[in-house]
């Protein structure tokens, strides 16, 4: 645990949001906290303050914990994310992880799980708690594939995700150079990296290809 400094908390419920507060502290006594009152407090003090990793509450106001994850992304935020919740569907716990969560677990267990799960997080892999395990299980492939892309897409720069948009809104090279007032060959060259870093064959097209593939992924990132 010695790698994380500081966690930051977002959750409009006084009472557990204290609890949590006390119980990581206790865990975690040289640990700075941040708290935070609801979404749009918890995007300021994630953009600001930079902690290690965010607990996140779905359901809040100004903004939920999916939007936040989703913004983290767009900022190219190194923070790492966990929602902690009291939603069980299938359907949540996948968008969850297709917005860029690392960890999902659920408030009723957040006593015996959310030690490991910050500790797994810090460490960077994912945690699924116990009791969404099974559904986390009986995601297709195709939804498995997805999530991986989106960690493809946090090591995107902010000039490789405007290229990604723009290539996925039909235009060319010479025309991305233009908008964004670089020379053909930076967009080129911010093509090639994108195709790397999302591991895509060395093929003119398949950046494109990928896209035409990824409709629904890229729903996901409209914000970029």
């Amino acid at each position: 645990m010695s790698q994380v400094k500081t966690l930051l908390i977002a959750d409009d419920h006084p009472i557990f949001r204290k609890g949590l507060m006390d119980l990581l502290q206790h865990s975690f006594p040289k640990v700075k906290i941040i708290e935070c009152h609801n979404g749009a407090e918890a995007i300021d003090g994630i953009l600001k303050q930079k902690p290690d990793i965010a607990i996140l509450d779905i359901n809040m106001p100004e903004a939920n914990g999916l939007d936040v994850c989703k913004r983290v992304i767009k900022e190219q935020s190194t923070t790492k994310i966990i929602i902690l919740t009291m939603y069980q569907e299938k359907e949540m716990i996948k968008n969850a992880m297709l917005s860029g969560a690392m960890g999902y677990i659920l408030k009723d267990n957040a006593v015996d799980e959310i030690m490991d799960c910050v500790n797994t997080v810090a460490n960077g892999e994912n945690y699924i708690g116990t009791a969404m395990l099974p559904y986390h299980n009986e995601l297709s492939i195709e939804d498995k594939k997805k999530q991986q892309l989106v960690e493809g897409l946090k090591a995107l720069s902010q000039a490789e995700l405007k290229t990604l948009k723009l290539v996925s809104q039909n235009k060319t090279s010479k025309e991305i150079s233009e908008l964004l007032f670089l020379s053909e060959k930076t967009v080129e060259n911010y093509r090639s990296r994108i195709c790397q870093k999302l591991e895509l064959p060395p093929r003119n097209n398949s950046l494109v290809i990928w896209i035409s593939e990824n409709k629904e992924l890229l729903s996901y990132i409209s914000e970029f």
